[in-house]
């Protein structure tokens, strides 16, 4: 009789459970699976009239976006992705242990100075910089009128250094975050343990802290990185025509009369590179979680 009431219980349990996640698992289907299966459909077929695609399904797309021009804005791409990684986890880090390890008052005060860009949309955040990095900006004018350190402006706005900036700046608060949770969680009392056994601080911290808060820069890399790959405000913006990524040249595609196919197929391969990606990511977090754990 118990068995029997435990595994109604249980039943119900499973029930409720089913009846919480189906808002969710129909969200994911309407918006997320079902647009994924529209763009990859897309990608196979043959360009018709003005702005359709058409059957017989082709690989032609494919084979287009194969050309060194396109395979050129692929690897710029994930190069300027995996280089704003990079640095946001190296400026990142210092932050984050410098917000984990003050007080509490602190603590609160030093987070929400980073989580405050949040608060504004990023066009506008990207247009700040603009203003800042301009010929006539707030950098050549302290460096030119104030320090006197250069005769003419820099010329950094539409640059490679303008595309860097903006993206660092954008979403070094995404590596920020999860690198504090993780340094936030750290026992100090293991760096003091290393000390006491001969380790000097750099080693103290290569062996021992940096291990332990693996996981939260894993997490920081791949929220820099997924977003940074796709980027097209900042690009678009910073760089001009000079640096075309693949979020550009999407755009570009989708607005040409018979080019969806080929931006649909474009966004198959970007979206393979962000699933390799998390297939590196789940590998390496899921390592060192083990390790630390």
């Amino acid at each position: 009789m118990a068995t029997t009431r435990i595994s109604f219980t249980e039943r119900r349990r499973r029930g409720q459970t089913r009846i919480l996640v189906l808002p969710a698992a129909l969200w994911m289907i309407l918006f997320f699976i079902l647009p994924l299966l529209v763009v990859v459909v897309y990608s196979f077929m043959t360009p018709s009239r003005l702005y359709q695609a058409v059957t017989p399904f082709t690989i032609t797309n494919y084979q287009k976006i194969l050309d060194n021009t396109y395979i050129s804005v692929m690897l710029r791409s994930i190069g300027t992705a995996v280089t704003t990684t990079i640095f946001c986890a190296l400026i990142g880090y210092p932050i984050a242990y410098f917000i984990a390890t003050r007080s509490p008052r602190w603590r609160n005060i030093f987070l929400m100075l980073v989580i405050v860009p949040f608060w504004t949309n990023f066009v506008v955040r990207t247009y700040a910089i603009i203003f800042t990095i301009n010929d006539g900006g707030l950098v050549n004018s302290l460096l030119g009128d104030y320090l006197h350190v250069i005769n003419a402006p820099i010329n950094m706005l539409y640059t490679p250094f303008a595309v860097y900036v903006g993206l660092i700046y954008g979403y070094l608060p995404f590596m920020i975050l999860p690198m504090y949770t993780s340094i936030e969680k750290f026992n100090f009392r293991l760096m003091e343990a290393a000390a006491d056994l001969g380790a000097n601080d750099l080693r103290a911290f290569w062996r021992v802290m940096l291990p332990a808060t693996l996981p939260g820069v894993w997490a920081g890399c791949i929220l820099v990185f997924i977003p940074a790959l796709g980027a097209y405000i900042t690009p678009d913006l910073l760089g001009g025509a000079k640096f075309l990524m693949m979020g550009n040249q999407i755009k570009t595609f989708m607005d040409s009369p018979t080019g969806k196919p080929s931006g649909a197929a474009l966004s198959v391969v970007m979206m393979a590179v962000v699933v390799i990606a998390l297939i590196f990511y789940y590998r390496f977090a899921d390592r060192d979680a083990r390790a630390v754990g």
